[in-house]
């Protein structure tokens, strides 16, 4: 491809996104492919010849979009949000034609230094304290992996990198059972064990950990000559929304000299609005804490936001400085790949930058307290609905529910087909997860161009289709399967 081609495709692609993207709406938000019908369309090996862009990009159209599910779509109401703001998606385009390598200063200073920046403006946003600095990752995975290390580091008094863990007395983290899974994976990667994980029952309107439980286990453990290291806090978890009191919470890791981990990753983003800030109250005294500016915020995926209040532990957990890598007659500078596990970075602050300089904090305040508001009102249309029970309040724009199942049909089989059915109508897209041990469904309002409409037509499909459901099974034979 010549740079006349490369333009004329430039342009082709960022024509056809515009118009996906103001089109997007009139698709089935899931896609409605059979497994291996898309990789049936490919061919089975690589070509030895190059094939035309024409020819690419056709079966681009024909054979893989069939095969994607929509999350710009403003109906999608699964999992959360992975928006990506048409502002934070031009800064993409520029971020892939400059195609730079982002781990040192001197490999794009411009990256760093706008980083470093894009964190502060964040930090100011959210209403966090000075003191704060911290680092642009992939997700929240690769941010919660780090502060698991840095706590296993800072118990073991920086021994693990050097020694290994055999020999070294058995570490312990502490959470609710509410936290996301990346949060096991981490205790994975990191050595300590899934079965020291220790997590505690959540409780209350908030699903939040008992403080006084935690306290109690962290003594048992030290009892037991086990090593505690640390706490991960949730607020706003992946199932229902489960938010622990942080201060609470911070109070406890102090009396125990323990690293606490704040994992915001989804409501984090809704701490530009004061309102809502009053669900992490306390986390100001975390060590670190994660928020996701691709979930809520707008930006387009991946940039998930790490704040520290000691950068100096967290680099000498994952630092590594071979004589590559080294900026001579620099110092004092921030190299970037010191802060995180990969080596490799992406320009990421870029789109930070020209997002919240486009929209400003007034727009994105406006956008979150809309899907907040949308939300509970879509949450007490289906709690005053005789057929349907709420069983999880609104936490900021996540709730769940819960269809009455006819006689005869067992309410998590019956609920499973529910949203199975919604799902397969493809006006709107949900979630289940389990509650109490029982399928409950899950709905989040947050994509970036949702709309009031938008959840009346959610309604509209949930209600609808749960009737059609129930006549269908009333009409079925008994015992056989309406899915």
């Amino acid at each position: 491809m010549d740079w006349d081609e490369f333009r004329h495709w430039s342009h082709k692609a960022a024509d056809w996104g515009a118009d996906y993207r103001s089109t997007v709406r009139e698709r089935p938000v899931r896609a409605r492919t059979a497994p291996g019908e898309i990789a049936a369309t490919v061919a089975a090996s690589p070509p030895e010849k190059g094939e035309s862009m024409e020819a690419i990009f056709a079966d681009f159209e024909k054979a893989i979009m069939p095969g994607m599910t929509h999350w710009q779509h403003p109906c999608f109401f699964a999992y959360f949000p992975g928006n990506a703001a048409p502002v934070s998606v031009v800064a993409e385009y520029l971020v892939t034609a400059i195609a730079a390598q982002c781990m040192l200063w001197q490999t794009s200073p411009a990256a760093t230094e706008l980083e470093t920046r894009m964190i502060d403006w964040l930090r100011q946003a959210l209403g966090l304290p000075e003191g704060f600095s911290g680092v642009i990752q992939d997700s929240a995975s690769s941010a919660t992996l780090s502060a698991v290390l840095t706590m296993r580091e800072r118990a073991l008094d920086w021994a693990g990198n050097r020694k290994g863990l055999a020999g070294q007395k058995t570490l312990r983290v502490y959470c609710s059972d509410q936290v996301h899974t990346s949060i096991d994976r981490a205790i994975w990667v990191a050595g300590i064990g899934e079965e020291n994980l220790v997590k505690l029952p959540g409780k209350g309107a908030l699903r939040g950990m008992d403080p006084a439980e935690l306290d109690a286990a962290i003594g048992r453990d030290r009892a037991a000559t086990l090593l505690p290291a640390g706490i991960v806090a949730s607020v706003g978890g992946t199932s229902v929304g489960g938010t622990d009191d942080v201060a609470a919470v911070a109070t406890v890791a102090r009396r125990h000299g323990l690293y606490l981990h704040v994992d915001a990753a989804w409501a984090g983003s809704a701490m530009i609005c004061p309102e809502f800030r009053h669900y992490w109250a306390g986390s100001a005294q975390a060590d670190s804490i994660v928020f996701n500016p691709h979930k809520w915020l707008g930006a387009q995926f991946d940039c998930s936001v790490q704040f520290v209040r000691d950068p100096d532990s967290l680099v000498k957990t994952l630092a590594i400085r071979p004589e590559f890598l080294k900026t001579h007659g620099r110092d004092g500078i921030i190299n970037y790949s010191e802060w995180t596990v990969p080596l490799g970075r992406r320009f990421r602050a870029l789109k930070l930058w020209f997002l919240l300089r486009a929209h400003g904090l007034e727009n994105l305040r406006r956008m979150i307290r809309n899907h907040v508001a949308w939300s509970a009102k879509l949450a007490e249309r289906i709690a005053a609905h005789p057929q349907f029970e709420l069983v999880t309040p609104p936490m900021l724009s996540l709730f769940s529910f819960r269809h009455r199942a006819p006689a005869g049909v067992g309410s998590d089989e019956h609920n499973l087909q529910l949203v199975n059915a919604i799902n397969d109508d493809g006006r709107i897209y949900l979630t289940q997860t389990r509650v109490d041990g029982h399928v409950a469904i899950r709905f989040q309002a947050g994509q970036f161009e949702l709309e009031e409409r938008d959840v009346d037509l959610a309604y509209e499909a949930i209600t609808g289709t749960a009737a059609a459901l129930v006549d269908d099974q009333a009409a079925a034979p008994s015992g056989a399967s309406t899915v």
